[in-house]
């Protein structure tokens, strides 16, 4: 499914978190091992199946605990809300609660990184016509939270959709073509269309 997972990691106190882990168990654990790194927390965008399929693997295997939106249906040890804080060593990485492609869904804003999960992908934007979806609610997280972040600030989505891996918020603002200047009705018309 070109899914991304991340790792955070802090050098200083070789703690980290692994975001979104879905199949690559394997993988992250290895890297996090050649880096000297001890994972502390999974954190998850959201609740869907391809975002969270690693999480126990990961607990079982690390003790790490899992982070996630205070409504999303996953096992979690730790809730957040909007703007809440999770300290992976000395980085803060902040929750930004970007609802429309499901309820739970969050951004983690860190060190001038935000991984947008299903929310912003470069060149397009996450789906609303899944259960949960909400095409207005995507409205919202998109221009009134993602968009008022600084231009310089480096996008890493969830999943391998666009032209390359990763972007910034100015290039998609500049490139984006679901990001056109639109009004609420007219994205809810926009994301209905086939």
């Amino acid at each position: 499914m070109q899914n991304f997972s991340y790792i955070i990691g802090d050098p200083a106190s070789r703690k980290a978190a692994l975001v979104d882990p879905a199949w690559d168990v394997d993988r992250l654990l290895t890297e996090c091992q050649a880096a000297g790194l001890s994972v502390a927390y999974v954190i998850n965008t959201h609740s869907h199946h391809d975002h969270v399929e690693g999480n126990d693997a990961v607990v079982k295997r690390t003790g790490a605990q899992v982070v996630a939106h205070q409504s999303s249906p996953i096992r979690k040890d730790i809730s957040v809300k909007d703007g809440d804080c999770v300290n992976v060593g000395g980085l803060r990485v902040k929750a930004i609660h970007t609802p429309g492609h499901c309820p739970d869904h969050i951004c983690l804003f860190v060190e001038g990184k935000v991984l947008t999960g299903d929310t912003l992908f470069v060149g397009e934007c996450g789906r609303t016509d899944l259960v949960g979806g909400d095409p207005a609610a995507m409205y919202d997280s998109l221009f009134n939270k993602l968009m008022t972040l600084d231009d310089l600030t480096e996008v890493y989505p969830g999943h391998d959709y666009g032209r390359k891996p990763s972007s910034t918020i100015g290039e998609e603002r500049k490139t984006n073509y679901t990001l056109k200047p639109r009004t609420k009705q007219e994205f809810i018309k926009f994301m209905a269309e086939p």
